[in-house]
């Protein structure tokens, strides 16, 4: 799924990257860790900047959140999709991450923009 992605958004004409976001947290120890989360693409065109994780389902709250977290830890602006395998309607949640199914993306040029 994630080439299908990557290839689609080139044809798209887009810049296309892969992210790491790095996070520092306490552990149970006390000791402050170092983490790098992965984002799957950075994509630029132009002025717009989007932040795209490939994910084939999320069904359950703890798949959300690894899918999700490191947007989360991200402090800006710019728009953070998930797109999923699942067929469903695009929506935006109360973190401001949008999800959309793989057809609606494939088919729809503007799905990006579209929330």
């Amino acid at each position: 799924m994630e080439n299908i992605i990557f290839n689609n958004l080139i044809s798209r004409g887009f810049a296309v990257d892969v992210g790491v976001v790095t996070v520092h947290a306490k552990q149970d120890d006390q000791k402050i860790r170092q983490s790098n989360l992965e984002i799957d693409f950075i994509i630029n065109k132009g002025m717009k900047k989007y932040y795209i994780q490939s994910a084939l389902r999320m069904d359950t709250p703890d798949k959300r959140q690894q899918e999700e977290r490191p947007f989360l830890e991200l402090n800006d602006f710019f728009r953070k999709i998930i797109i999923t395998k699942t067929r469903m309607k695009p929506w935006v949640n109360e973190k401001g991450v949008i999800t959309i199914g793989l057809l609606d993306f494939l088919l729809d040029e503007s799905a990006l923009d579209a929330l």
